[in-house]
Parts: C-alpha cells; sequence; structure tokens
C-alpha cells in the first residue's frame, strides 16, 4: 500500500511544544464501558464532549515523526498537533471521525490511534504497507486493557491490486479474523470513487464489516448513496452518509462520504452488543441483517441493507 487515499497532512511537533492541558483522565469505568478503537489522522483532545471519552492515545508510523521524534508513542499527546494544523489541509479527518462516533453512541469510550506521519514543514509521508497491520496489532494485544469491543478506520486504498484481483490477500486478513474470533469487529469504510464493482482496502477484506454510504432522501427514503463504492459481494451494511460533526477547537460543520457511515455503524454496533452481552459477534451481525431497513441503489440490482440499532436492541 503506497498511501491512503483519504490520509490527510500534519507538521511534526516536539513533545516539549505540548501545552500544560494536554494530560487527559485515566481509564473511565474501561471493565464496564466498551471502547470503541479508532485509527485515523489526529484528534483534538481539548474539545470537551472527545475529552471526556478519549481514554488513551497512540502513535504507530512508518516514519520517526510522533511527539516524541519516533515511529511509535503511546499515552497523553501521542496524537498531538497544534491547532493551526489541525485545522489545515483536512488534518481534521479525525477529529471529526471520533465526534461522529460519539454523538451516535455516547456509552462508550474512545481509544485514538494515529497512523499518518508527516514532514518537518507540514507535507503527508508516504503510509507503507506495515501502518495498518502494525496498528491492528497494538490494539488487539492492548484489547483486554482498554476493553475495547470494536474497531474503526475510516481510511481506505482504491488500487491495491494483485494480478488480477483488486483485493488481494494481505497480512490485514489474519488480524482481522484474530479479532473476529474474539467476537470484536472491525469496521472499514467501503469508499468514495464511485465505483460500482469494487470497494476500497482494507474494507475488501473477507472477515472486515465493509461498510456503504446511504443518503436520505426524504420522503423518497434511503438510497445507496451515488459517492459510494459498492460490491454485492463485499460490503455488509449501509449508514447514512452524511453528519454533523466537530472540527478541532469545538467548530461545528457537516462532513459527508463513507468515512461518516463507517463511524456510525461501529457505534451502533456497541449500542447492540451492550444491549444483549450474550450474543457473539456472528450473532450481532445476523440480527443486524434481519432488523436492517432494505435500501435500494440508483443502478439496477444494486440493493443493500440499512443499520437499525434500536430494531435491533428491540428484537
Amino acid at each position: 500500500m503506497k498511501k491512503l487515499i483519504t490520509a490527510l497532512v500534519a507538521t511534526l511537533l516536539l513533545i516539549t511544544s505540548l501545552p500544560a492541558n494536554a494530560n487527559k483522565a485515566g481509564l473511565k469505568n474501561s471493565t464496564q464501558v466498551p471502547t470503541l478503537a479508532v485509527i485515523d489522522t489526529a484528534v483534538d483532545f481539548t474539545v470537551p464532549s472527545i475529552k471526556e471519552k478519549l481514554i488513551h492515545e497512540v502513535c504507530i508510523l512508518d516514519w520517526p515523526s510522533c511527539p516524541n521524534n519516533t515511529k511509535f508513542m503511546e499515552g497523553s499527546g501521542s496524537t498531538y498537533l497544534f491547532q493551526s494544523i489541525l485545522n489545515t489541509s483536512g488534518f481534521s479527518h479525525g477529529t471529526q471521525m471520533v465526534s461522529v462516533a460519539i454523538a451516535n453512541n455516547p456509552n462508550m469510550n474512545i481509544l485514538f490511534v494515529r497512523i499518518i506521519g508527516n514532514t518537518p514543514t507540514g507535507g503527508r509521508q508516504v503510509t507503507r504497507s506495515e501502518t495498518v497491520p502494525n496498528a491492528l496489532t497494538w490494539i488487539y494485544n492492548n484489547k483486554d486493557k482498554y476493553n475495547i469491543k470494536a474497531v474503526s478506520m475510516s481510511q481506505g486504498h482504491h488500487n491495491l491490486r494483485s494480478g488480477s484481483a483488486y483485493c488481494p490477500a494481505t497480512t490485514v486478513d489474519n488480524l482481522i479474523k484474530s479479532f473476529w474470533d474474539v467476537n470484536i469487529p472491525v469496521f472499514f469504510a467501503a469508499g468514495n470513487n464511485r465505483d460500482y464493482s469494487r470497494i476500497d482496502w482494507p474494507a475488501c477484506s473477507p472477515l472486515a464489516i465493509a461498510v456503504g454510504g446511504a443518503d436520505d432522501l426524504g420522503s423518497s427514503g434511503s438510497f445507496i448513496s451515488r459517492t459510494s463504492n459498492y460490491d454485492s459481494n463485499l460490503i455488509d451494511m449501509f449508514a447514512s452518509v452524511s453528519s454533523p460533526v466537530i472540527f478541532p477547537g469545538g467548530k461545528t460543520g457537516f462532513a459527508y462520504g463513507t468515512s461518516v457511515s463507517t463511524q456510525i455503524a461501529a457505534a451502533k454496533w456497541l449500542q447492540i452488543s451492550t444491549a444483549k452481552p450474550h450474543l457473539t459477534a456472528q450473532q450481532i451481525l445476523d440480527l443486524i441483517k434481519s432488523t436492517s431497513t432494505p435500501i435500494k441503489g440508483f443502478l439496477p440490482n444494486q440493493t443493500g441493507q440499512l443499520i437499525n440499532s434500536q430494531k435491533a436492541i428491540n428484537s
């Protein structure tokens, strides 16, 4: 993987640049409250609604550009960037995604993993094939410590080919299986290329929960978004493609894309799993599919299931 299509830019910061109030609280009832591990760019933990839910940060990069000038850092300040950088070049993506997740399920904690490196001048560094496996491995090894019950990543690559296969086998496949074996789903975005025969990697990985985007057309109902990639054999569910979001500094706005859909789906999954803790991950997936609302696309034979957590909880 040469780069992630939705990855954004940052700037190199030294740990000594962190403000005095960069410290966050420790584990928040971690044995009782489920945690969603979000893999993305960076996060503004000074936003009150995020600070309240963020229990841990990790920086896992291919380059020594974490705040401590190495490829790895965890703990307070690991994903910190100045506000001026967080609000430029779209680097606010991580903050937006966390805000979407929390808005759709305030009864969970967030663990944030940064996977996007940066040059000293603020340019984006190439993200190599080891990045996602390294992030997933760290999350898996720490799943019990932080009570991680789901993983979401609103990043992807649309041209990771190997021969004729648009979705070649990678080490990520085995890692996702390891999560699935312990009832932890891993959610990935289908992508926004308007490709109606392929979805992004790693959403196309067989055991990944691939999430597509759905538009609410008012009285006409919900339809598969024209922007959303589509593969009838690999997409597991659809969720709203648009949502209000919070930007770094607390400014509110709006976001559109399967990145949003992925966070909504993961948050709603945790609502269901919390309400029905006796169910396995496969049973929850089956329940979601049986209680979701069928939706159609704008093309012939384009169909899907729009996740409805409340209906699943009531079933």
